[in-house]
């Protein structure tokens, strides 16, 4: 037997009794999805979306839009949430989701085939690596995982259970995107020897609040899940956790994986980097925040190639009319890639060159045969899952996690407060300060939310 699945089981039956109990002692039941269900078609998909108040709102609606899938559960320890999301669900597919507090109680259910996790990040690799145990595929937003060490055991985990993983990194789907990065692996500007990631997005403080009771129709214990134990505190809770290191890992971590990811897809997807450097701090503000908010970060590949990421969290100008995006710099030109749209500039006179400002270039760079999903990242999922193909996934854990470690990086040297060696093979620090670094690569967990070791 299989000892991590095992006491998963355990678990979920553990989570099973307590819900008896509370039934027992007169909790409001989940709302049942028999009342208004279709009939179910041979290849109907259902899911579970975990986490359902900003993003999960939108896997809700993508979801719940697309034919032969059945968003089948809603899953969030708030459950002030479930009213208007159920009737959203209604409206889109004509049934009524089942809805839970409880992840666990959607993956011991052998009628979902698949989770999509828009849960805080600190949940991210914990429900995703129980998922693949339970036989779930899985969909996860950025960052994958919390620490580095943790996203390789999702790596993993997918590969030993054969489940479908995606992490969503949604440029990977986008055809302009795409057709940008066809065109700087072409090689029509020379080496591409440089990438930045621009993350110029200004942020008010949080404050500083006290600890007050839990609101009603909260389990506290749940949303903490893996997270030390504490005292109920609106700074720890909805959208402000991103700016404590044991829930988010500030901006870097949060809008910034979008942009690494494409920064790395740039260079041609390369492994890790060799060495890290990352300062930066906390200013204006006296709040509760952890993580800084203007933060700059370097980083080195064995061959000579580098990267350069930047967040400004105050109020700054643009770069090349770019607030949020990126900047690709080669021997023989560059490229503005903001958001869709690409521009790039040749020679030293910054002479235009191919652009999504022209047709004929749009044209010369699109893919003549695209991925499944049509440029939806979460129906190019749904196609992977349906055909038991991880290798379809725009996005897949592997490519996922790997460009989910930079920000991870980042924030070590920052913490630790210099540059670091890194060794890409062991994925572990070397050198000054690596006993620090190293420490950091890891997370303790809370019983029982303990990731199992695959």
């Amino acid at each position: 037997m299989d000892t991590p699945h095992a006491s998963r089981r355990q678990f979920l039956a553990a989570g099973a009794g307590l819900a008896a109990a509370g039934a027992l002692a007169g909790a409001a039941p989940s709302i049942s999805p028999w009342g208004r269900r279709r009939g179910r078609r041979s290849d109907e998909l259902n899911i579970a979306v975990l986490g359902i108040r900003g993003r999960g709102n939108e896997h809700i609606q993508a979801f719940a839009r697309m034919d032969g899938v059945r968003v089948a559960a809603l899953v969030d320890p708030d459950s002030r949430l479930f009213a208007e999301r159920v009737k959203k669900v209604e409206e889109l597919q004509g049934s009524t989701p089942a809805t839970h507090q409880d992840l666990r109680r959607v993956l011991d259910d052998p009628s979902i085939d698949a989770i999509s996790i828009a849960t805080p990040d600190h949940w991210h690799a914990l429900a995703t690596v129980w998922g693949c145990q339970a036989g779930k595929h899985v969909y996860v937003e950025k960052p994958c995982c919390h620490a580095i060490a943790e996203g390789r055991l999702m790596v993993k985990a997918a590969e030993r259970y054969g489940k479908v993983v995606a992490v969503g990194f949604q440029n990977r789907s986008i055809p302009n995107v795409r057709s940008a990065m066809r065109f700087l692996h072409s090689g029509a500007l020379g080496k591409v020897y440089q990438a930045r990631g621009l993350c110029y997005k200004p942020r008010d403080s949080i404050g500083v609040k006290p600890d007050e009771p839990t609101p009603d129709g909260v389990d506290y214990n749940l949303w903490l899940g893996p997270a030390p134990a504490r005292p109920f505190n609106p700074n720890h809770f909805h959208y402000e956790w991103h700016w404590l290191w044991e829930y988010g890992s500030g901006d870097i971590g949060n809008q910034g994986p979008h942009q690494y990811d494409v920064a790395r897809w740039g260079l041609g997807d390369p492994g890790h980097p060799t060495r890290v450097h990352s300062t930066g701090g906390y200013f204006k503000w006296q709040s509760d925040q952890e993580t800084p908010n203007t933060q700059s970060a370097t980083y080195d590949y064995a061959d000579g190639r580098q990267m350069v990421f930047e967040v400004r969290g105050l109020y700054t100008n643009d770069e090349n009319g770019i607030g949020i995006g990126n900047l690709f710099y080669a021997e023989d030109g560059w490229m503005h890639l903001n958001g869709s749209t690409w521009r790039t500039y040749l020679g030293r006179k910054n002479e235009p060159g191919p652009t999504t400002d022209t047709p004929d270039s749009v044209k010369e760079w699109a893919e003549t045969d695209p991925p499944p999903g049509a440029g939806d990242p979460f129906a190019n999922f749904i196609e992977a899952v349906r055909a038991g193909n991880q290798a379809l996934v725009n996005s897949p854990i592997e490519s996922g996690y790997t460009s989910c470690v930079l920000p991870h990086m980042a924030n070590i040297s920052y913490r630790v407060g210099s540059g670091l060696e890194f060794d890409p093979a062991a994925e572990r620090f070397t050198g000054h300060n690596a006993d620090a670094a190293n420490r950091l690569l890891s997370r303790s967990y809370r019983e029982p939310f303990v990731m199992p070791s695959v």
